[in-house]
């Protein structure tokens, strides 16, 4: 009896221990694991070049007190000039270099320049103790340079037959410059000045509040357009091809000519908005829908100052970008089972009550994906409201006044500044969505 229960131990316990997986990879598995790395890793390589390079560099711009002329590094400038009108032989004339610094606030070390003096003239006098002269061969060290540091060097030339035979320009050979200096952009000094200054600015929190105002309800007013669409071209009729090709037409418009056609609608003169409005009795006179900031509304006792200018980019922004949710939409309707609706008209549900208990649960995912992606773009949007109102009569947002700063106001850093704020809010918001986001029933 004890022999049968150890060969029945035995018998037992022999396939657990040959079903344990092995706890190393194999000779052949790392093969197959660094194989596959390196396999991939020139797709990485291009992902880091493409997507991290220019987020980095953002991030590093920052930090640097940079202005549109820090991009080029501070240089010595040299220019070259013969003074004076050389006929025959022996005539004097002033050999001339004008040299500059061509930053305004950054030094410069070590610099100076060496030329070739055309043959035949032969200098005369004493030169600049700061030049040299070896054969034909001219050196002038300066030194250390201050910003905005400009200087002449003259030396006295007498032209010989062999100039007048030959005339050479002195320009002919351009002198050759060198110096050092520090570049802002490669040093390893590190500021939050722009950031301090970008916090501290007065108007910062009123864009932060209008970019917010006009993702969300651009957003929300871009899918709910896009919802109706796609609900009105699910079902089956003549001409639904057309009616789908044409109401792709905002997405797919240039925004120029887009851009261009909105402002002449709602021009306060000759718009035809405000024509149509005035011959309705609705307008006494006209209303300038992009350039207005506000106009006060009487809501139930209390007056509010509605935004104008803000309220008609949003609604053309919706126009434009509805279309891409219409398409997605559209997309999940069709996949929904027919079988549902029937049996639900079966029922006696209602079209509404269909949309509401059968649609609208099958949608939710598709729609918190493009919120996701509409709140993203639509926070980054730059040119429709550039084109159309500049970022004047309120509709400033974040990314118009990134380029206010880098460019019109040539602070490259607080620009990044700016950006780097835009980067961290969606950042914040695309996490929050990816761990709250409800998925659909499908």
């Amino acid at each position: 009896m004890a022999t049968t229960n150890h060969a029945d131990q035995v018998t037992t316990a022999a396939p657990s221990s040959a079903a344990a997986p092995p706890k190393t990879l194999g000779p052949l598995a790392r093969r197959e694991r660094n194989l596959a790395y390196s396999m991939l890793l020139p797709t990485f390589g291009i992902v880091m070049a493409v997507v991290l390079m220019p987020l980095l560099a953002n991030f590093w711009i920052s930090f640097k007190p940079v202005g549109l002329g820090d991009l080029r590094p501070a240089s010595l400038f040299v220019n070259e000039r013969l003074r004076g009108d050389l006929e025959a032989a022996g005539d004097v004339a002033t050999l001339e270099y004008r040299v500059r610094n061509s930053s305004q606030d950054a030094p410069l070390r070590d610099a100076g320049f060496s030329d070739t003096i055309p043959e035949g003239l032969a200098p005369t006098g004493d030169l600049d103790p700061r030049c040299t002269l070896d054969g034909r061969l001219l050196d002038c060290a300066l030194g250390e340079v201050e910003p905005r540091f400009r200087d002449r060097i003259r030396i006295e030339v007498t032209a010989t037959q062999a100039y007048l035979d030959n005339p050479v320009r002195p320009r002919d050979s351009e002198a050759a410059s060198r110096a050092t200096s520090d570049n802002v952009l490669t040093s390893l000094e590190f500021t939050f000045e722009n950031f301090t200054k970008v916090f501290s600015a007065a108007e910062f929190w009123h864009v932060l509040r209008v970019t917010i105002y006009y993702t969300i309800f651009a957003t929300l007013g871009a899918l709910v357009l896009g919802l109706f669409a796609a609900q009105m071209l699910n079902t089956a009729f003549r001409g639904r091809t057309v009616l789908r090709g044409l109401f792709l037409f905002p997405y797919v418009a240039p925004v120029i000519a887009v851009a261009f056609t909105w402002v002449l609608l709602l021009d306060p003169f000759s718009g035809t908005l405000n024509a149509i409005l005035r011959q309705m009795g609705v307008l006494e006179t006209p209303i300038n829908f992009l350039g207005q900031r506000a106009v006060p509304l009487d809501f139930f006792g209390l007056t509010i100052n509605f935004p104008v200018a803000l309220s008609a980019v949003i609604g053309i922004e919706a126009w434009r970008s509805f279309p891409l949710a219409f398409l997605f939409i559209l997309a999940r309707m069709q996949s929904i089972s027919s079988d549902m609706y029937e049996a639900a008209e079966m029922d006696g549900a209602t079209p509404l009550q269909q949309f509401w208990y059968i649609s609208l649960p099958q949608l939710v995912g598709i729609l918190a994906i493009l919120f996701l992606l509409r709140f993203i773009w639509t926070f980054n949007n730059f040119d429709d409201i550039f084109l159309l109102t500049g970022g004047a009569a309120g509709t400033r947002t974040m990314t118009v006044n990134v380029y206010e700063q880098a460019f019109a106001v040539s602070n490259l850093g607080a620009g990044a500044a700016v950006a780097v704020v835009v980067f961290l809010v969606l950042l914040c918001f695309s996490l929050i969505i990816f761990k709250y986001s409800p998925q659909d029933e499908g």
